[in-house]
């Protein structure tokens, strides 16, 4: 396939970059990159005849809580419509870029603009901050709201709770009642005979 014969290509052309290639037969590429190239990296694969990657259709986040050292993982789906093929970019994260503000990936937001709203979306999500990125807000929890809900240590239960009050009019932030009533429980099963 003329895919296939590329990817020596491939790797020759993105060798300071690439960790590692796989190529699958349904004309998928998977590049592992490191993470302080990805601008470079998707830049020349957007702008090279050679490669003509022409959109950015998603880009995920994966938590892997028991991967210490590289706790998160990005994967970047590129698409060739000259060509026809899917290139996944797949760059891992290191835990210490997490917990300093103004540290973290670099946005790819000036070379394809499609990354504007999956990049805020990462950022609500997860937590995993992109540097010159021009409007990195919130967009689906509230601007109140504190922590990343798909971090796989977000706590499940907090002290506050959302509510819309229907008088008012208004969102309403209330502190959580647990009730101890409902935790007293009886586990002999009244169905069973002695």
């Amino acid at each position: 396939m003329l895919l296939k014969s590329r990817l020596n290509i491939y790797y020759k052309l993105l060798k300071k970059w690439v960790i590692k290639i796989i190529y699958y037969q349904n004309n998928e590429f998977y590049i592992y990159i490191d993470f302080m190239n990805i601008k470079e990296c998707t830049e020349l694969l957007k702008n090279s005849l050679f490669f003509n990657i022409n959109s950015l259709v998603d880009m995920a986040c994966i938590d892997w809580l028991v991967r210490i050292p590289n706790r998160f993982s990005i994967y970047y789906n590129f698409y060739s419509y000259v060509y026809n093929y899917r290139l996944f970019i797949i760059i891992d994260i290191p835990l210490y870029l997490n917990y300093f503000y103004g540290v973290g990936i670099e946005s790819i937001c000036s070379v394809f603009p499609a990354a504007i709203w999956l990049e805020r979306e990462i950022w609500d999500m997860f937590g995993v901050y992109f540097y010159n990125h021009f409007d990195l807000r919130r967009i689906l929890t509230d601007y109140g709201f504190v922590g990343f809900p798909f971090r796989k240590d977000f706590p499940l239960v907090g002290f506050k709770e959302l509510r819309y009050d229907d008088t008012y009019k208004i969102i309403v932030y209330e502190n959580i009642k647990l009730m101890q009533d409902y935790r007293v429980f009886d586990f002999i099963n009244p169905w069973e005979k002695d």
